[in-house]
């Protein structure tokens, strides 16, 4: 975890493969965010919590927790905005009726992310 200033937005990256979760963490790290990672589903809720971030980026075909679980756990606490990546198009629609503010189809570049992620914010 990258430690927080009050300048930067804090994104909650949250899939379970190693690789993604390092190639989107550091892409947004050169993005000037704060990110934060987990593989967990059950993390990602307690992080939610405790380190209140501006946007959740997540990923929807996880287990044991799916990134489904985690949205419908998430919205009875919080209203951050939370924007889903996957590489199904009717797993992101199914996503977007659940509550997510956004998605964005797998594979990405980074661009494309940033740019998803500072529309949702409005930054």
């Amino acid at each position: 975890m990258i430690v927080s200033n009050d300048r930067k937005k804090r994104i909650l990256v949250v899939d379970d493969e190693p690789g993604i979760l390092r190639f989107v963490s550091t892409s947004l790290g050169l993005a000037g965010f704060d990110v934060i990672t987990t593989g967990s589903g059950q993390e990602a809720l307690q992080f939610a919590e405790t380190q209140k971030p501006h946007l959740i980026l997540l990923d929807i075909l996880m287990q044991p927790l799916t990134g489904f679980d985690v949205l419908e756990r998430l919205r009875k606490f919080s209203q951050v905005p939370v924007v889903v990546f996957t590489a199904q198009r009717d797993i992101a629609e199914q996503a977007m009726k659940q509550g997510a503010d956004g998605f964005i189809m797998k594979p990405f570049v980074p661009d494309e992310l940033i740019k998803k992620i500072r529309a949702v914010l409005d930054y």
